[in-house]
Order: structure tokens, then C-alpha cells, then sequence
């Protein structure tokens, strides 16, 4: 399918919107808001757009391609299938809850929302760009003004908690950079589709051997640690904590609602394609570290106090689910018809978990900046108690946020999970079990918030807690929705999916 839909170049205008939109709010002072508003429903509807144009059999649609610098194997080439549509969606989503969010932002807002903008043309642009170069410019992109939204308009501990960020990330991205300087000095290639192509028949390890000697290994090394730092997996994921609980709650929304979605994206549009048989040589090891990002990620939230720290480290669970699908996919040598069908399960499962948890985890961080604002800045779980009396109705949608992280069936967050156990479990059955402890301690969590903010007796200075006005319950009315919707009906989304998983593992190698 041509990226020329009805003559229009869909995916450079989806990208290219919120640059414009950030230069306006720049210099609109205390009208930014509204800048950043109408530009992020219409970058919303644009996403809306494409992801109902993608090809009927999977593959990557809407291709724009132009040359660039074509000694140096540099293309402007973009095109997404199911899993890029899907995150064009929820980052354009995510951005208009952070925004919605944001209405209490009054320093600089002419410049924080201008950031704002450009991580979500970093974000369009991570997730469309199918050349190297052009990928890791929007990949470098989204790293920078979510430096500055920390380091700006964080909390009191921002400045360490931005240099922790910044150095971790940076350092990922070097790994990636070498190692794929080195794929392409063997190959001459930054094109994600020939190299995949090259991986698929053995001739791009031929090539790296042939050039560098056996460090296909090494490479594929670098590529994982690049993407690990970003998900994050354990041990990279220290620098998480701090940067989501320094970070101003809307910018927190962005950080775990669609950027942590860019690591996991690359490891199924870059790492499984390139380098599948080196991921399945190792495919233990990393299977082992998934199940500690799981394990590990459920226990440290139930030692936190904080609620943004309780939630950050439940992030990390969280996307442990999908490093747990991802890498339990990865079995090494042919697949039989039964692998295939556990290996579609658990990938439909993981696309569903990063649109579902960026969706629960950001409508959680809107919550908590909602407890701040009422409270005088407090957010600790002790501060609290006895919430459902004086502001039932923040209760109840608050509630229901919290049983989807906690993955209660008929709600958006059941969905996925469901399915990466299911997928997993005839894969790697230990991980599949050992993982069902984090399933665990993150309900005892989530009971726990619950129990201790929102029921017991109300403290005599909570008895005036205001409940949600309505522009609030307005703005969260959509969302909540949509959690219900997707918990019932998950093939809005796996319909639509499932065709570019199938496409997907019909052309990896393992």
C-alpha cells in the first residue's frame, strides 16, 4: 500500500504536526495549553486515520520513501503495519491526557508545552521510520525535551534524577549506535526490511563474520542492552524510580504511557528481526532477567510508601509481561504448528499490554496528580484514608484504574496478560510460573492503595476532600471508557493486530 493515501502523505504529517505546533506554543504564553490541545486532537485523529488504513494482510503499509543520502544507505523511509499504528494511537492518546493534565502548569507554560509537542514528534517518528539513521534521530529526539520537562518542572530532587535519566539513556543508545555502525559497515544497509530480510537467510551474519570476524553475538548484545535501558529491564531499570517521581505528574503520564513503548517496540521492529538466532542462543538468560523485571518489579512496589514509586516500580512489572512474551517467542531451530500458535498468542498478548498498560498507567499518574493538587502536594499512601466518603465519585474511576493494573477480568488489563500466559506457558513453562508471583504481590498492592486511601475512617482535615468537578470527570469519562471497551471487546485492537503478528513471525528466524 502506498504511503499516498488519497494523495497525502499521512505519516510525515502526523510527525511533522506537533513540530509546527510546538513552534505556536512557544510563543503563546498562557494560550500554549490550547496550542498543545487542538494540535494533540488532531495529531489523535490523524492516528485514528492511519491505523484504518493499514493493509488487510499485515505488512508494512503506508510507505513514504525518498532518497536522501544514499552513499551513506540513508532513506527517508517510513511505513507502519499493526504494531506501528498501534503506538501512533497511544502515543497520541497519551500526549492528550498529559495536556489535559497539565492545566495547572503555569511556569514557562509557553515552553513546557512546546516540549511537550516535540517528545510526541519524537515518539511519531520512532515509531514510522523503517531506516536506522532516521529512526534513531527521532529515537535521540525524545530524549531531549523529556530531559528538560524533568529538569525544569520536576520536584525537589529533579536535578539527579534528569542527569540519572539522561546518562542511562545515553548510554543505551550508544550500544545501539555501535552496533549498528557495524551492520552497516558489513552490509552498507540502515534499511530495517533488507536487513531483516538479510537476517532471515543467514547472509547477514555471513557478512558481519566476513567483515568483523563472529561478533554477531556481541552485536546483538549491544542492541538488547540499548532497548533494556529504555522498557526497562532489570538491572537497567534504576534510574526509573527517580526520573517517574521527580518528573510533574503529566510528564510522568508520557514517560511510562509511551516511552517506555519505544523500547519494547524496538525490540520487535529492530532486535527479534536482526538478530533472532543470537536472542534465541541467550534466550534463557534473558528469559531469566524478564521474570526478575516481573518478580522484582511486584515486590519493590509493595515496599514503597510513595504512591508514584508504588506505581513506577508497578510499571516495571508490567512491562516485564512483555519482555517475558518477547523472549519466550524466540524458540531456537523450526516452530511446529503448536509453537507457532503459542508464539502468536503471546505476541498479540504483548502489542495488547503495551497499548492497555500505557493507557492504565498514565490514567493512574492523572490520578495522583489530582491527590497532589487536593492534598497540598501529599502522596503517600499513609496520608490518606477514608477518600470514598467525601469524593465517592474520584473513588469509584480511580477504582476501576486500579483493577485494570491489577488485571480483573472485563477490564482492558486482563486482556493481554491473559494472553502472554497464554502464549508462555507451553514456551517456557518455569517463567510462566515463577512469573505468577508478580501477578500476586501486584494485587496485594493495588488492594493495599485501595484500602488505604479510599476506605477505614476519614481523618476530620479529609472530610472537605473535594470530589472530581466536571471538566475532570469530562476529561476522564473517555478513558475509563475505554478500559471497559477494550476489556470486552479486545478485537477492536487484536483484529487488527493479529494479521501483522502473523506477517511477523512468518518472517523471523530463530
Amino acid at each position: 500500500m502506498n504511503g499516498m493515501v488519497n494523495g497525502i502523505p499521512w505519516l510525515t504529517i502526523i510527525t511533522v504536526l506537533p513540530v509546527v505546533g510546538a513552534a505556536i506554543a512557544l510563543f503563546s504564553g498562557r494560550h500554549a495549553r490550547g496550542v498543545a490541545q487542538v494540535v494533540g486532537i488532531l495529531a489523535f485523529v490523524l492516528s485514528i486515520v492511519i491505523w484504518l488504513h493499514l493493509p488487510a494482510d499485515g505488512s508494512i503499509g503506508m510507505v513514504e520513501s525518498k532518497a536522501w543520502a544514499p552513499s551513506l544507505g540513508i532513506q527517508y523511509h517510513l511505513g507502519v503495519d499493526g504494531l506501528g499504528a498501534l503506538m501512533l494511537v497511544l502515543s497520541a492518546l497519551v500526549t492528550l491526557m498529559s495536556v489535559d493534565a497539565a492545566h495547572r502548569v503555569h511556569h514557562e507554560p509557553g515552553l513546557f508545552f512546546a516540549l511537550v509537542l516535540l517528545l510526541e514528534a519524537g515518539l511519531f517518528g520512532s515509531f514510522t521510520a523503517l531506516n536506522f539513521f532516521h529512526w534513531f534521530l527521532f529515537w535521540e529526539l525524545s530524549l531531549i525535551p523529556a530531559f528538560f520537562l524533568i529538569k525544569l518542572w520536576g520536584g525537589p530532587k529533579r536535578g539527579p534524577a534528569a542527569t540519572q535519566f539522561f546518562v542511562y539513556t545515553m548510554a543505551g543508545s550508544v550500544a545501539l549506535l555501535l552496533s549498528f555502525l557495524a551492520v552497516f559497515l558489513s552490509t552498507g544497509s540502515m534499511e530495517f526490511g533488507d536487513l531483516a530480510i538479510m537476517a532471515s537467510n543467514g547472509t547477514l551474519e555471513q557478512q558481519v563474520t566476513a567483515h568483523l570476524g563472529p561478533v554477531m553475538m556481541w552485536l546483538a548484545i549491544g542492541v538488547l542492552a540499548g532497548f533494556a535501558v529504555k522498557v526497562p529491564m532489570a538491572p537497567f531499570h534504576t534510574w526509573l524510580p527517580a526520573a517517574y517521581a521527580e518528573a510533574p505528574s503529566p510528564v510522568t503520564m508520557l514517560l511510562t504511557g509511551a516511552m517506555s513503548k519505544m523500547g519494547v517496540y524496538g525490540l520487535l521492529r529492530i532486535a527479534l528481526p536482526l538478530f533472532g538466532p543470537q536472542i534465541a542462543q541467550i534466550r534463557t538468560p534473558l528469559l531469566v532477567l524478564a521474570v526478575i523485571t516481573v518478580v522484582m518489579g511486584a515486590w519493590a512496589a509493595a515496599a514503597q510508601t510513595d504512591l508514584k514509586r508504588i506505581f513506577a516500580y508497578s510499571s516495571v512489572n508490567h512491562l516485564g509481561y512483555c519482555l517475558l512474551g518477547i523472549f519466550a517467542i524466540a524458540v531456537p531451530g523450526g516452530a511446529n504448528v503448536a509453537v507457532g500458535t503459542s508464539q502468536a498468542a503471546a505476541l498479540n498478548g504483548v502489542i495488547l499490554q503495551m497499548f492497555n498498560h500505557g493507557l492504565t498507567a498514565a490514567a493512574l499518574f492523572w490520578f495522583i496528580a489530582m491527590i497532589q493538587f487536593r492534598s497540598g502536594g501529599l502522596r503517600g499512601i499513609d496520608d490518606f484514608g477514608g477518600l470514598r466518603k467525601p469524593a465517592p465519585v474520584f473513588a469509584g474511576l480511580m477504582g476501576i484504574a486500579l483493577f485494570s493494573s491489577l488485571g480483573l477480568p472485563g477490564l482492558n488489563g486482563f486482556v493481554g496478560e491473559f494472553l502472554i500466559f497464554r502464549g508462555v506457558f507451553p514456551l517456557s513453562w518455569v517463567a510462566a510460573c515463577v512469573s505468577v508471583l508478580g501477578l500476586l504481590v501486584t494485587a496485594a498492592v493495588i488492594l493495599t492503595v485501595i484500602q488505604k486511601v479510599f476506605t477505614g475512617p476519614v481523618p476530620e482535615h479529609w472530610a472537605t476532600f473535594p470530589d472530581l468537578h466536571g471538566g475532570e470527570r469530562l476529561g476522564m469519562a473517555p478513558v475509563i471508557g475505554l478500559m471497559f471497551l477494550l476489556g470486552v471487546v479486545p478485537q477492536l485492537i487484536v483484529g487488527r493486530v493479529n494479521p501483522t503478528v502473523e506477517y511477523l513471525l512468518a518472517h523471523w528466524r530463530f
